[in-house]
């Protein structure tokens, strides 16, 4: 897979645009212009730059200071599933996700609960106790109707910024006036800390928070793509994919022109069915593209519901998508900063 330009550890090199790559649903749609197109000279700098950088390694080209901003520790037999949990997973310890993040050479990263834990964080603040908020957040589950403001006080000393709104991982489906009341709870309860609301929904859904998300006063952001429903293509070197074909996507570029929503790049396995991420390609592209400022990076380790995931070549692509150091630096670590809360050093 081709490096991309970047700022790297020990190495600086200068900013220069990756050509794009053949999926490119700039050019492959009416909203392509000619000011997309990579000079020949920015090609010879990618050519050039590509050179210089192949001997250094993933962990070596990842920004100082990035985050993974979303990954879960699951350890059953300390800390039992929901009986509700739709699915049994492995152990998944603390120190094996930091042994992980050090290898792709990532500082920081999110603590997200999973559905399997339902509204008991306990293991997620367990691990965040131990982490600490130097280099720790946790996004917590709550019954906004069961929950002491003092608790999330003290779970804001530990490094807690958000909650989240798990739809898609157990299958419910919420019609806009059932979506805005569970937005609204939410966002009542913990508006006065600061925190966001994470939302995982289909990406069909979105639309419906175009009306709600202004309501909410607080920051928001959409897991993995959106939840999107990939079709099934068969590729060819003239083969291309216009995400804006996707019911859903044309609502989440809208939100995230308008500043107040973020969204994940993450956990491509669970809906793509192109080994060579085309598809995902061509969605990344596309909302790099329209708000560069409201796209982060994460990884979902430890991978839940699906086996033998080796995320290190999404992470690559990533780094070649974003293109240049400016956009790498925001996708892995600026963008994390602003929506978490945290205070960025120069």
């Amino acid at each position: 897979m081709p490096l991309n330009c970047s700022m790297q550890r020990g190495l600086t090199t200068r900013r220069c645009p990756v050509s794009p790559a053949k999926i490119n649903p700039i050019r492959n749609s009416p909203r392509a212009s000619l000011a997309t197109r990579p000079s020949f000279g920015e090609r010879l700098c990618h050519k050039d730059s590509q050179k210089r950088l192949q001997t250094l390694s993933l962990k070596q080209r990842i920004p100082p200071r990035s985050w993974d901003s979303h990954m879960h520790v699951v350890e059953p037999q300390r800390f039992p599933l929901s009986p509700d949990a739709l699915y049994q997973t492995p152990t998944h310890t603390l120190r094996e996700a930091l042994a992980f993040e050090s290898s792709i050479g990532v500082d920081n990263f999110v603590f997200v609960q999973p559905s399997i834990y339902g509204f008991d964080n306990s293991c997620l603040l367990e691990a965040l106790k131990e982490v600490g908020p130097s280099r720790g957040r946790g996004i917590v589950a709550i019954d906004p109707n069961n929950i002491k403001p003092q608790t999330l006080t003290e779970w804001h000393a530990l490094g807690v910024r958000g909650v989240r709104i798990n739809l898609k991982s157990v299958g419910k489906v919420l019609n806009e006036q059932e979506l805005a009341q569970t937005c609204l709870q939410q966002a009542n309860a913990i508006r006065h800390l600061g925190w966001m609301i994470q939302i995982y929904l289909p990406l069909n859904m979105v639309p419906m928070l175009e009306q709600i998300i202004p309501q909410l006063d607080v920051r928001v952001c959409i897991d993995h793509f959106g939840g999107p429903d990939l079709p099934s293509i068969s590729w060819n070197d003239h083969t291309s994919f216009d995400p804006y074909s996707l019911p859903g996507f044309s609502s989440l570029v809208s939100l995230l022109r308008e500043g107040k929503t973020y969204v994940k790049i993450s956990a491509p396995y669970r809906f793509t069915k192109d080994k060579h991420m085309r598809d995902i390609q061509a969605t990344t592209l596309e909302l790099l593209r329209t708000a560069p400022d409201r796209v982060v990076y994460a990884t979902d380790w430890p991978h839940t519901r699906s086996d033998n995931v080796d995320i290190r070549p999404f992470t690559e692509a990533c780094l070649q998508w974003c293109g240049d150091s400016e956009v790498i630096e925001k996708v892995f670590r600026l963008n994390a900063e602003e929506m978490l809360g945290v205070e960025s050093t120069p």
